[in-house]
């Protein structure tokens, strides 16, 4: 009956300070909020950098794909 009371009691002590850290966590200070945002927004930047880079690279690639067939036309034309 001890034990099972002492194991209730530690269970119990161990949630009540596990609570009190996440509830710290969520109430961040605003340097903290700050960061975190400019961290996501270059995060962001460099997404945006990332898909506009492959679109180019796309737009090359079918560019090129234009030439290429114009001049196999002309080729056929002679």
């Amino acid at each position: 009956m001890k034990r099972t009371a002492a194991l209730i009691l530690l269970l119990a002590s161990s949630v009540a300070v596990s609570l009190p850290a996440t509830a710290q966590r969520e109430n961040r200070s605003i340097g903290e909020n700050g960061q975190e945002a400019r961290k996501a927004a270059k995060q962001q930047r460099k997404t945006v950098n990332r898909n506009a880079k492959r679109q180019r690279k796309a737009m090359k690639r079918y560019q090129k794909a234009q030439r290429k067939s114009a001049k196999q036309q002309q080729r056929r034309r002679k």
